[in-house]
């Protein structure tokens, strides 16, 4: 799964390396981000567009949007026939944007963080899906949720699962409206290069996401 992240990079390189507008956004970077906060996301409408939503999909459909707190993932190999996923799959896509994720690591008795993040650190695009529910007051509620794939070879002695992590040429498709094929989408739903990626175990801090500063990212000792 993919439960924690960071997005610690300045706004300025996030807008030149993702090309989206972003007006009066209030930015801040982040070093523990968790499940139902407000996180950075990018769709297209013919144009890139930032903006914050929750993170924990709540479906049009439902009548309790607390079931977004379990929905922080969907899973490659299902997304496009799970009834949760399988329509914002074809047209609701975006990318979260993050420059590292935590996974733990079980160590006998013990579970490490560990922080997973580009060799280049520069930040990436997870593959999102988001859904908009409004409340009886007519009050829409914007969330998302990161769609997971199998380990690559760096991740599998940490943990089984992995956010997508969509190679850059890769992105304007997955954001682009006009695409609505599900076998066209899911065969971007892959592991990144292990090549690519580094990872090193950190601070206890994490475990907590009232824990959310630059020390968080620090090697452990």
């Amino acid at each position: 799964m993919c439960g924690r992240y960071s997005l610690a990079s300045k706004l300025n390189n996030l807008q030149a390396r993702f090309d989206f507008e972003a007006r009066d956004l209030v930015y801040r970077p982040r070093y523990n981000v968790a499940p139902t906060q407000d996180v950075l996301t990018v769709i297209s409408d013919g144009r890139n567009r930032a903006g914050f939503i929750r993170w924990g999909l709540v479906p049009f459909w439902v009548k309790d949007p607390r079931i977004g707190s379990r929905m922080i993932n969907a899973r490659a190999e299902t997304v496009a026939d799970k009834p949760a996923f399988r329509q914002a799959l074809r047209k609701r896509r975006c990318l979260v944007l993050a420059d590292g994720f935590y996974e733990w690591k079980k160590e006998g008795g013990a579970k490490v963080p560990m922080y997973i993040a580009s060799k280049s650190r520069e930040p990436f695009g997870m593959a999102g899906l988001w859904e908009t529910w409004k409340a009886p007051s007519g009050e829409p509620l914007h969330s998302c949720a990161v769609i997971t794939t199998t380990a690559n070879s760096l991740m599998q002695p940490i943990h089984n699962r992995m956010p997508v992590i969509l190679p850059r040429e890769a992105e304007a498709g997955w954001l682009d409206p006009g695409i609505d094929d599900p076998a066209a989408l899911t065969r971007l739903l892959v592991p990144c290069p292990a090549a690519e990626l580094e990872a090193y175990p950190v601070s206890t801090l994490v475990n907590s996401p009232r824990n959310d500063a630059p020390e968080c990212l620090l090697p452990a000792g």
